[in-house]
């Protein structure tokens, strides 16, 4: 009977029908969901801390209410995505327990510092630009919830990378300073930008999977190909040379070729030995427990007026 139920389901996905929170839906799909939507979650709010680092300082007050804005955001979709994420039969305190712990994982591109004002534009126009690669696909991922939260999302995200690529545009306009800024930040952010995609698809241990049951719609190997063609050109206009000397155009392919990353860096920095791991946890942490009164208070007003009615 398992097995019909299964079938069933994965017919259900084979004919594009979004799949719902009352629906059946097998362990394995909704454990993936939860791992995934969560792990998307983390990255949102932990993404927050390197930008919000910068707010006191940005150049000017147009840029310092940009950033604003865009930390603004970052905060709204992870509350989206938990909220997709509760739908799974999780709750918030789960996935927040999971992330303090170390036992959840986020994108380990938020593990790295942002040394100067340069690297607010490239995480702009690096990491969301990888971001969104990844995130236009996951519109018609599968499960309803997760679908219907990235319409929005990915609206933003949009924003967001356009604010990226124009700050760096301001740099790269400016004196030998600027410009050399800019490249310093392209410089450290490249590869882990490339990694954000996550480890080849013949080493992944989820992504055969996840596509087949359409959470995902392309490979890790497909989405990192598809932003290097993208960027490429945007880098060639900004005047900023991209820190891989194996890249170059293949006419028989139509992509850019590119070098090997450094997959002993990722599993480093992932598993908690990056530079900023510790300090983006701890920060978390310290946050949770000082905002603790206050969904306390919120608890017991929501709990008072219930009674009452």
């Amino acid at each position: 009977m398992s097995k019909d139920r299964e079938q069933l389901f994965q017919n259900r996905i084979d004919a594009e029908q979004k799949i719902e929170p009352k629906d059946w839906m097998p362990d394995g799909y909704r454990k993936t969901l939860i791992r995934q939507i969560s792990q998307h979650a983390h990255s949102e709010v932990i993404g927050m801390q390197p930008e919000g680092n910068w707010i006191t300082r940005a150049p000017t007050l147009l840029r310092k209410a940009i950033l604003l804005a865009k930390v603004q955001d970052e905060a709204g979709h992870g509350l989206y995505l938990y909220g997709a994420a509760e739908t799974l039969n999780t709750t918030r305190e789960e996935m927040i327990a999971a992330l303090q712990s170390g036992k959840a994982k986020y994108s380990s591109i938020f593990n790295y510092p942002t040394l100067s004002w340069a690297d607010v534009g490239a995480i702009g126009w690096l990491v969301d630009g990888a971001a969104i690669m990844n995130q236009i696909a996951l519109c018609r991922t599968s499960y309803g919830p997760y679908a219907r939260a990235m319409v929005r999302i990915c609206k933003e995200e949009s924003f967001h990378q356009r604010q990226g690529f124009d700050a760096m545009l301001a740099l790269c306009r400016g004196s030998q300073e600027q410009q050399a800024m800019a490249q310093d930040a392209l410089n450290r952010f490249w590869w882990p930008s490339l990694m954000m995609f996550g480890p080849h698809d013949a080493d992944s241990a989820h992504s055969a999977q996840s596509v087949k049951w359409k959470i995902k719609r392309k490979t890790n190997d497909e989405l990192r190909q598809q932003f290097v063609d993208q960027t490429v050109p945007q880098a060639e206009y900004l005047g900023l040379t991209i820190p891989d000397t194996d890249l170059k155009w293949n006419a028989e392919t139509g992509h850019f070729d590119f070098g090997a990353i450094d997959w002993d860096e990722f599993s480093r920095v992932v598993n908690g030995g990056g530079l900023c791991n510790r300090k983006r946890l701890q920060h978390h942490i310290a946050a949770s427990e000082a905002g603790q009164w206050v969904r306390e208070a919120v608890h017991a007003y929501n709990k008072k007026h219930s009674e009452e009615r």
